[in-house]
């Protein structure tokens, strides 16, 4: 009797488990179904998966192995750093193994003269600033869980962050990788130069969300830190005074370090997590931070105020301290965990759109969550619009959650009509893949399918994440015809 799809994955798993344990020691190898539970999900709980198996490898040899024994057997896994992703980047694959980078914590290499330090991918963001802050010197993407999310994670999904308006994304702040691809090859993209010849492979990879291959290592680079750092909190009346400001003071051609703001529905959770004491009876709040030479903050901040007044501030306050600029943040960095202080269940979702279209945006998101009932609270980085807009639900409900998830797509909707995208840092993971044709063209889409199974032309590395329906490496693009022969054989999966 020939073997189904089912049970030749189930020999391949075993298999691989078997050559695991011969390979790893015995606490790196995870197979008992409670404990698998723990990976079920990444930060995004609303996809849940169950892996076949989890490895814990400590070292950059040890992915290494792990990789080219899935790639033997043609067993899909999937990386994972911390499990703070949004969009199910790391969401695990049934019939695979789930590769867990956060024992890999070690700072390889601090080099001042050079402004740039080696890490493993397991490194928490905010320890690589710690390591070098009291030498003068820090990491610069600050995404808001950069007190547990991993550097692998950063490059997995090109992470951001509030100070990304002037500093740019995870991807301006990698020299070089240490890469091991979806065959099981270790390789290295980029160099100690800023720049090297041949194609950008390195800024192909991050960003990639993890389907080129398995990051072990990663050269990161050093900024000093700034002489003055000014930080403001503006109250106004609503968001389109707000809004006014920023566009204000980015056409008066000052580039502040951070431009936040969150509406009123924010500002409420906020207060009640963390009681930040944000003006009271504000409709909005900008958290505007200016930082570099002394003399032209100071400059600068004069410049700032005097926009946030013109349009409405009704109080704002300086941070005359680093406690008071800790206390200002306070409220905008919590502000997606405080809103389950006013709602049992929400969707944490991330668009971006031109910055000008703010308040025709924003004012079509608050018709769309009046005309369904479902409230939305507006948390976001309003210097490069991109957007985080909370909307809240109570799964007890029935039907509630299907009503999010419409106000929700509709909003990632608005950013494609403004000449936006679908995701500004979280990625698109699982959870936004149906999105794609939304945005991409069917040859768009084929020619980075393209690229995709240049790396990996097996499709086993984090399948069915970020490509609706992805074609097998050589299928000739156009509408699909027939069960490719490789799946009918049970031989690759299509997603």
């Amino acid at each position: 009797m020939q073997s189904t799809s089912t049970e030749t994955e189930q020999r391949a798993l075993e298999q691989v488990v078997q050559q695991f344990r011969a390979a790893l020691p015995p606490n790196m190898v995870i197979t008992d179904p409670q404990q698998l539970r723990t990976y079920e999900c990444d930060g995004l709980a609303s996809h849940r998966v169950v892996p076949a198996a989890v490895v814990l490898p400590e070292t950059a040899e040890q992915v290494r192995d792990v990789v080219r024994i899935c790639a033997e057997h043609e067993v899909p896994f999937v990386a994972r750093g911390s499990g703070t992703g949004l969009s199910g980047g790391a969401l695990p694959h049934s019939s695979g193994v789930l590769v867990v980078t956060a024992k890999m914590r070690r700072i390889l290499e601090i080099d001042l003269a050079n402004e740039r330090a080696v890490v493993e991918p397991g490194v928490i963001n905010l320890d690589v600033t710690r390591a070098v802050e009291d030498r003068g010197y820090y990491f610069a993407p600050d995404p808001s869980s950069q007190q547990v999310c991993s550097v692998g994670g950063n490059v997995a999904e090109n992470s951001g962050g509030a100070h990304c308006l002037k500093y740019g994304f995870t991807t301006n702040h990698i020299l070089a990788l240490e890469v091991v691809t979806p065959d099981g090859e270790v390789v290295e993209l980029g160099g100690p130069a800023r720049e090297t010849a041949g194609y950008d492979l390195l800024g192909a990879f991050i960003g990639s969300e993890g389907t080129l291959g398995v990051v072990t290592k990663i050269t990161v680079r050093l900024l000093r830190k700034p002489e003055s750092v000014q930080t403001l909190l503006a109250g106004f009346p609503s968001t389109d005074e707000a809004g006014a400001a920023v566009s204000a003071i980015i056409a008066d051609g000052v580039t502040p370090a951070a431009i936040e703001m969150m509406d009123a529905l924010a500002i409420e959770a906020a207060e009640q997590a963390v009681h930040c004491g944000y003006p009271e009876g504000a409709g909005a709040v900008l958290v505007v931070e200016l930082d570099g030479p002394a003399a032209e903050v100071e400059h600068t901040f004069a410049e700032v105020e005097r926009h946030c007044g013109a349009h409405g501030a009704f109080e704002i306050r300086v941070a005359a301290d680093d406690h008071e600029r800790a206390m200002i943040w306070k409220g905008r960095k919590s502000a997606f965990a405080a809103v389950g202080r006013i709602s049992p269940d929400y969707i944490v979702q991330d668009g971006v759109i031109p910055r000008t279209a703010l308040p025709e945006v924003l004012g079509r998101i608050a018709r769309l969550s009046a005309e369904s009932g479902v409230r939305v609270a507006n948390v976001f980085h309003a210097g490069d619009g991109n957007l985080h807009p909370l909307v809240l639900f109570d799964d007890s409900e029935p039907g509630a959650n299907e009503r999010a998830e419409q106000v929700s797509g509709a909003i990632l909707d608005l950013c494609i009509e403004h000449g936006g995208s679908i995701t500004g840092e979280h990625g698109v993971g699982a959870d936004k893949v149906k999105y794609m044709g939304r945005m991409f063209t069917a040859d768009d889409l084929d020619t980075m399918q393209r690229v995709r199974c240049a790396f990996d032309p097996a499709g086993i590395c984090n399948p069915g994440k970020v490509f609706p329906t992805p074609r097998l490496c050589g299928e000739v693009p156009g509408p699909r015809r027939g069960v490719h022969p490789l799946t009918e054989a049970g031989l690759a999966d299509q997603f």
